[in-house]
């Protein structure tokens, strides 16, 4: 048998199968909306990141299909070569703008943006103090970035605090770094606290709002305005535009000097084919719209409340969750596994969330309402969860 053989992971796969917790993503047949058809069958979902229901929202399809026909279908090249077109350019300003930041910078996704600035501002010398819960793209630019990686407990200030006294050099940067919202668990990070850690010890200060964007803050601005700091006061704001934007594309926001070095040695930026024309106009379209609809926040939220109180009023643990991702906790894989199941074989789509993404024991199903979802939407889905949580003894 050749040595380059790739046989071994049949056996690998195997063994997920066996446990139940091989990955099989459904197909989407519609658009990403509230009620929508994957896999031939017309589902409540609960499952999707848009937040605010843009990704079907009229005037997005005009803006990418308007962009489209006038400059292309894509961009051609890198942004650092021949691929920054003015629509880059002017999405940058207005989510500088919608930030507060001096300047920003536009990735091909959160996960890049994420990783590749990290690996770009930080040497072997310096140290990163990391959230115990952060995003898999966070702990991938620490890693790529070769600095020294200290993580904390979920949301424990006081251990931040005390990790970064104890690596404290002359001469070495250090980087606090935490999720705005935890995407998996729902609660929002301490973000005032750490600022002021941050502060104390000189520390570069660094959130990846990528659930917090469009959803926390007044407009939709996020953890900063959440907690009502001066943006200036966090040097790193990282975002996705795939979320509550509804598009596709992450994006830094901070001073222009970090936003000039990024151009320069941003890996992902430097050699990835810049975004094609529909999304950089869909995404400023999504800006124009989260600023004149704002009614669109208002149900998100009133949405969110409502159907926290049915999940709890039944009696399932959603653990911390303070956001519009609400887990719903079945502890071991299988049931999660079967959780998931079932509440599709009742019309509700909750993929189940297992290890790796969470910790053993810590498994769920992850609901995520939108201001697109109704009433009847959300009854309906409680009802489903309420004759499933009972069948499987969790309620």
């Amino acid at each position: 048998m050749p040595g380059g053989s790739l046989d071994h992971l049949k056996e690998e796969l195997a063994a997920l199968e066996r446990a139940g917790t091989a990955l099989h993503p459904r197909v989407l047949q519609d658009v990403q909306q509230a009620r929508t058809r994957f896999d031939g069958r017309d589902v409540i979902n609960l499952a999707s990141n848009n937040y605010l229901g843009l990704a079907g929202h009229p005037r997005m399809k005009k803006a990418a299909s308007e962009a489209a026909a006038r400059l292309g279908a894509g961009s051609g090249a890198v942004r650092t070569i021949a691929g920054t077109m003015s629509l880059h350019v002017e999405l940058e300003e207005r989510f500088a703008a919608f930030k507060g930041a001096e300047a920003s910078i536009m990735f091909q996704s959160g996960f890049t943006a994420n990783s590749g600035t990290v690996a770009a501002i930080l040497t072997p010398e310096d140290v990163i103090v990391s959230d115990q819960l952060n995003h898999a793209s966070i702990i991938d630019g620490a890693r790529l970035s070769r600095a020294e990686i200290k993580v904390f407990p979920h949301k424990d200030v006081d251990a931040a605090d005390r990790l970064l006294a104890e690596t404290k050099r002359p001469g070495r940067h250090q980087l606090l770094i935490t999720d705005g919202v935890f995407s998996m668990e729902g609660d929002i990070a301490p973000l005032d606290r750490l600022v002021q850690v941050a502060e104390k010890h000189g520390a570069i200060m660094m959130i990846d709002d990528a659930h917090a964007s469009g959803v926390l803050g007044t407009g939709g601005k996020g953890t900063v305005s959440h907690f009502g700091l001066d943006p200036s006061r966090v040097d790193i704001q990282v975002g996705t535009l795939s979320k509550a934007i509804g598009v596709l594309g992450g994006f830094i926001a901070g001073p222009r000097h970090l936003i000039d070095w990024l151009v320069n040695r941003g890996r992902p930026f430097l050699f990835s084919t810049s975004a094609p024309p529909a999304v950089a106009a869909a995404c400023i379209e999504a800006l124009a719209i989260i600023q004149e609809e704002p009614k669109r926040l208002e149900r998100l939220w009133s949405n969110t409340g409502f159907f926290k109180k049915g999940l709890h009023g039944l009696g399932f643990d959603t653990g911390e969750s303070e956001t519009p991702i609400t887990p719903v906790m079945a502890g071991e894989e299988t049931k999660a596994v079967e959780l998931s199941r079932r509440l599709w074989d009742e019309g509700g789509f909750t993929p189940a969330i297992v290890f790796p993404t969470v910790a053993k024991g810590r498994s769920r199903v992850r609901t995520i309402v939108t201001a697109d979802h109704t009433e009847e939407d959300l009854r309906e889905a409680l009802d489903a969860f309420e004759r499933v949580g009972r069948e499987l003894g969790l309620i």
